[in-house]
């Protein structure tokens, strides 16, 4: 398939995942890095709370609110 016609397949909504080979794809900058934060009591409480809340983990809610202040701020 010419490229062409694959963006006008794109643009228009079509599927065209059976076009792409995915078994070697990556996402960059995305390796992990274990660190070790220590946080007040009340802090991991709220966190908690919140994390419940929403059904999802602790860890979850840290790396989302992290990511959307570093977006903020590399704007």
């Amino acid at each position: 398939m010419k490229a062409k016609d694959l963006d006008r397949k794109f643009d228009s909504g079509e599927d065209i995942s059976f076009c792409l080979d995915i078994s070697k794809a990556t996402r960059l900058n995305q390796q992990q890095k274990r660190i070790n934060l220590d946080f007040p009591v009340w802090m991991i409480q709220l966190l908690d709370k919140e994390a419940k809340r929403l059904g999802v983990p602790r860890q979850s809610i840290i790396k989302v609110w992290l990511a959307e202040r570093l977006e903020k701020v590399m704007i």
